[in-house]
This record gives C-alpha cells, sequence and structure tokens, in this order.
C-alpha cells in the first residue's frame, strides 16, 4: 500500500520551490529534492513520485523526513560528502610530484605515471602507490609526467 504524502507546504514555502526548480541554476540533486517535496505536497504517492523521478522510494523517504525533521532548506541541500580518503599523505604527495619534476630515468625521455608510480615504491617514497593515484596527485598541482 503506497504511503500517504507527509510533506505540507505553506503558500510561501511553494512558491520558494517553484522558483528553485525554474530557476535552473542549482544541482540536479537538489532540484530532484525540491520536486519530491512539490509533488508530497499535492498528494502522490511515495512510489509515485519514485517512480516518475527514476528514484528509489527510499530516496523519497530520506528527502520527506529530513523536510520533516529538519525543514525545506535541510531537504532540499545534502551535507557534504567525505567522499574517499586519500591514498597518499601529503608528504608522499609532495614526494611523488618532487619525482616527478626531477630528470627521467636513463633511456628514457619523460616520466609516465606509470614509471612514476613504480619509481616512487623503488625508492621507499610510499609504500604503494598506482598509476592512476600518480595522476590524480599532478593533476591536483596542475603538472604532468615530462611536460
Amino acid at each position: 500500500m503506497p504511503k500517504k504524502p507527509t510533506v505540507q507546504l505553506m503558500p510561501a514555502q511553494r512558491r520558494q520551490l517553484l522558483r528553485f526548480v525554474r530557476a535552473g541554476k542549482r544541482k540536479a540533486r537538489e532540484i530532484t529534492h525540491a520536486y519530491i517535496l512539490l509533488r508530497s505536497a499535492d498528494g502522490w504517492s511515495e512510489n509515485q513520485i519514485a517512480e516518475a523521478f527514476d528514484l528509489s522510494p527510499r530516496t523519497v523517504q530520506r528527502v520527506r523526513a529530513r523536510c520533516r525533521q529538519s525543514g525545506l532548506k535541510v531537504a532540499l541541500h545534502e551535507s557534504p560528502r567525505s567522499g574517499q580518503p586519500s591514498k597518499l599523505s601529503r608528504e608522499e604527495e609532495a614526494l611523488l610530484v618532487a619525482l616527478a619534476c626531477s630528470a627521467p630515468p636513463a633511456g628514457r625521455k619523460r616520466w609516465t605515471v606509470r614509471l612514476l608510480a613504480e619509481e616512487a615504491v623503488k625508492r621507499q617514497l610510499t609504500k604503494r602507490v598506482v598509476p592512476e593515484t600518480a595522476r590524480q596527485v599532478l593533476k591536483k598541482t596542475k603538472s604532468s609526467p615530462g611536460g
């Protein structure tokens, strides 16, 4: 049995949400959350909203619950996500960048991320690093091997 609407909006809140979705200068996730709240207030069931916006019913539940517990603003804007922890310490990153700025190995014109990763482990700058991590570190510093 579909759950009944659990969000009630004041006219000013409805206008605010409509301006929010029509402005087009918001994150897609925030706009989706605004639509969830608008449709909930219109009486749409959890499953109807989930199907209409290609979401899981659990997402609809969470947005509704955040709105009830913490208000409209919190329901629209998610707290920042932590992401995956860095693979290397700042010191290891600095050593990797320094290595990339050094002369390439004999017989090579320039460093590649694979060579950098292998050499960093060989020189014991870090215990383990994969080429993708080396690439990301260099990208953060706007550096590139051999360039």
